[in-house]
């Protein structure tokens, strides 16, 4: 249930791939309505895996994540979003790469994607903003969409919080991860929206990521639901990446973009784009809730 799935196994992070090494196929499932197209993509040499679906994880209380958006082309959900203002969605680069973007609908207030709900707003998306992503290494994943309008905000619609340029999250703080991916490998996609308890580490983890493991137990982010955000204190401070090693391993973290590392990036985009009509960036009331 995702635009991008591949499964991989990596080296140490930070050193570099090796070119001999054997090529990985890369294993692409694109949502339709009743059928789901398999793609074979073109293979990379030893990297790390598309995320995520949410392993272990809880079903939220509907809406309290009201930030939190579906990308869906041809009805099926594909990634997740985070709205940053009420024109402009925050993903990540891996789930817009290659595909046309004018087929791509975004979908604010969703809760359960197996239901119609009265609380969705849908929009089409007008611009797409990236910065410097690498498909190979998976370097800068993060991309700024526009919308075709503005959403009307309500208690199932809200915007996030983001954190100051370089204002990350160190070691060991807690986290909250969320997605409609799959429950498990070869397990059915989940309809009710997931999220999942998570720690912040920082070995293993690049400086341009954001990492994080669930103690003790083989829970995290897997494949089919890229783009969601990470939570840690009421900021999104990261977008969901890749992982390594295969789903909820326990032995390599799960990687996220890291949000601060591009927040001045984002805030000008929307200065530039957004015009007048939205509401701060950082709102001080949201109405979504911290982990």
């Amino acid at each position: 249930m995702c635009l991008a799935c591949m499964r991989s196994w990596v080296q140490t992070p930070g050193l570099p791939f090796k070119k001999e090494r054997e090529r990985l196929e890369i294993k692409t499932r694109r949502e339709t309505r009743g059928s789901e197209k398999k793609i074979q993509v073109p293979t990379m040499t030893l990297g790390p895996a598309l995320a995520s679906e949410i392993v272990g994880g809880q079903p939220a209380r509907p809406h309290a994540w009201p930030f939190m958006v579906s990308l869906q082309r041809r009805g099926g959900h594909f990634c997740g979003a985070t709205l940053i203002s009420r024109n402009f969605v925050l993903s990540a680069a891996h789930c817009l790469n290659g595909l046309n973007f004018r087929l791509v609908r975004v979908v604010l207030g969703a809760h359960n994607l197996g239901r119609r709900e009265l609380t969705r707003q849908t929009f089409r998306v007008r611009r797409v903003f990236e910065n410097g992503f690498d498909p190979l290494s998976l370097q800068n994943d993060i991309v700024v969409l526009q919308l075709n309008g503005a959403a009307t905000l309500n208690a199932n619609v809200q915007v996030a919080q983001l954190p100051a340029q370089d204002q990350g999250v160190g070691d060991g703080v807690q986290c909250l991860a969320m997605g409609w991916g799959q429950l498990g490998t070869d397990q059915p996609a989940a309809r009710v929206l997931q999220q999942l308890n998570v720690t912040v580490v920082t070995a293993l983890c690049r400086p341009a990521n954001v990492c994080t493991l669930v103690p003790r137990r083989r829970a995290g982010i897997c494949f089919g639901d890229s783009g969601g955000p990470l939570v840690c204190n009421g900021l999104v401070q990261g977008i969901d990446s890749f992982i390594r090693g295969g789903c909820a391993s326990g032995l390599f973290p799960d990687s996220f973009a890291s949000v601060a590392t591009f927040a001045d990036w984002i805030n000008s985009i929307i200065r530039r784009y957004g015009g007048s009509d939205h509401p701060p960036l950082h709102p001080r009331n949201p109405v979504g809730r911290t982990p």
